[in-house]
């Protein structure tokens, strides 16, 4: 079967009655409700595959779709399936997929995992010269005694092009906020079978060998995208420091993202991203170095004072992240990535068919060269010099990791274990030296008087191990061998 392309959205249920009463959707949709059951091994083997198993039941027909993960994908879904009638509830497992070849014997234990129940009502859209389907399911997945409730709409691209998805989306969105959505629903019940977590880190970026600089570029923004977009669900909920730590991370890779990939996005449009991200990042820095602060404070008056400061800085974040602007900057992240100018231009077209492998040589040894350059005499450097390498050896390590999947033979993965231990050092002093400098300003905006002793609890005897600590890691990194070569 050719390919789905799909833009997922997520809706609050009093929203998606919004929706539905408004004048967008035209004519009486088809509605159907729907069971599908999601089959795995006991040790989640499908899952670690990439891959996906259900049965579903609906208007009195069952049918069995096996679908394989597309990449790491941010709203936007692009992936192979295989669909076949089935007579119960029972797979059937042959040579049409890939679950026998990849299981052998191992399929023969596939069993329910978990359960999706759903309402579902289907629109035909005609807009831009396209044909979409809009489906919006609500219900829950099921899995034994836990439960999560579903409310989304996914966007099916028949005819015309994916940039129509987003203008549709952008309409909807007018009506009532709507999020990027990067959840599949066997993502969902996987994640009331695990246990949970308090943040989701950045996941390794798997770029094939004979992937493109461009494609390497729409990967990592995706990517980056789904780090955030999942971080940002958990801060919704709660005040979450991990997860607001991680939140920040994922804004910082996609800004390094930009930067390093700048000879493939010589557009005006990448240049209000990056504004648009710095303004994100910004407005979620109060927050985080109130963190760190508490985290350093022992129980008592000043700790007391920091958490209830902390209170106040999650309410602002979560103020910002519900706001217009934020909800837009996920899909024109999204279809820019997708659909930009910038894949079609002629004067950048050159970098943007280049190998990535290619392209990741020549960008790690140039940023590899500042970070050298940026830290001879570190332990003379005055704090914006440090701050300045900080940043570089952030962006350094970003895309160490961004194309570490490119350099895979078995020296070369040593390699890069050493190298990134060095980054890690590094960037740990610098880190603990650069909260030494921003403390101050922090403490004195929320009122809570600056003075040596309220640093010297929050940062016991730091500035002396941390320098030599920097230099060491410094001196650690220049001497590794480079992973790339």
């Amino acid at each position: 079967m050719p390919d789905e392309v799909e833009l997922k959205l997520a809706l609050r249920p009093r929203d998606a009655i919004i929706l539905t009463d408004a004048d967008l959707l035209g004519g009486q949709p088809r509605k159907a409700r729907q069971r599908s059951l999601y089959f795995d091994t006991a040790d989640h083997s499908l899952l670690k595959a990439g891959l996906s198993l259900r049965i579903r039941h609906a208007v009195r027909k069952r049918t069995q779709t096996v679908k394989a993960r597309g990449g790491s994908s941010a709203g936007l879904f692009a992936r192979p399936e295989w669909e076949c009638a089935v007579p119960d509830d029972m797979p059937v497992i042959d040579h049409t997929t890939p679950i026998r070849a990849l299981l052998g014997e191992r399929a023969d234990a596939l069993a329910p995992v978990f359960e999706v129940r759903v309402e579902r009502r289907t629109w035909d859209i005609q807009t831009n010269g396209a044909l979409i389907e809009m489906v919006l399911d609500r219900g829950a997945v099921v899995a034994g005694d836990r439960r999560s409730s579903i409310c989304e709409i996914e966007l099916e691209l028949k005819s015309g092009d994916v940039a129509a998805l987003f203008a549709f989306a952008r309409k909807l969105d007018a009506a009532a906020p709507l999020r990027l959505g990067v959840l599949t629903k066997a993502e969902r019940g996987y994640g009331l079978v695990d246990p949970a977590v308090p943040a989701f880190r950045a996941d390794a970026i798997d770029l094939h060998r004979d992937t493109t600089a461009g494609q390497a570029l729409q990967h990592i923004v995706q990517a980056c995208l789904r780090q955030f977009r999942l971080n940002e669900d958990l801060l919704l909920i709660g005040q979450t420091p991990e997860a607001l730590h991680q939140a920040r991370v994922a804004l910082r890779r996609l800004r390094s993202a930009l930067s390093i990939f700048k000879v493939l996005i010589a557009d005006e449009a990448s240049a209000e991203l990056r504004e648009t991200l710095r303004w994100l990042a910004n407005a979620l820095g109060p927050a985080r170095s109130i963190d760190v602060l508490v985290s350093r404070a022992p129980p008592g008056a000043l700790r007391d004072r920091l958490e209830a400061a902390r209170h106040d800085a999650y309410a602002q974040v979560k103020a910002i992240l519900v706001s217009a602007q934020a909800r837009g900057l996920m899909l024109d992240l999204a279809q820019w990535s997708a659909s930009g100018e910038w894949l079609g231009a002629v004067e950048t077209a050159e970098f943007r068919d280049q190998r990535a492998s290619i392209f990741a040589r020549t960008a790690l040894d140039r940023l590899r060269r500042k970070v050298k350059r940026g830290g001879e005499g570190l332990v003379d450097l005055d704090d914006q010099a440090r701050h300045e390498l900080r940043k570089d050896a952030k962006k350094l390590r970003y895309a160490a990791e961004f194309f570490a999947a490119q350099f895979d033979r078995k020296r070369q993965r040593r390699r890069y274990k050493r190298f990134i231990a060095a980054l890690e050092a590094l960037q740990e002093a610098l880190g603990g030296l650069n909260d030494l400098v921003t403390a101050p300003p922090v403490l004195n905006g929320l009122g809570i008087a600056n003075s040596p002793n309220t640093l010297a609890v929050l940062f016991p005897g730091s500035r002396k191990k941390l320098l030599e600590a920097a230099g060491e890691a410094h001196a650690a990194l220049v001497d590794a061998g480079r992973f790339w070569r």
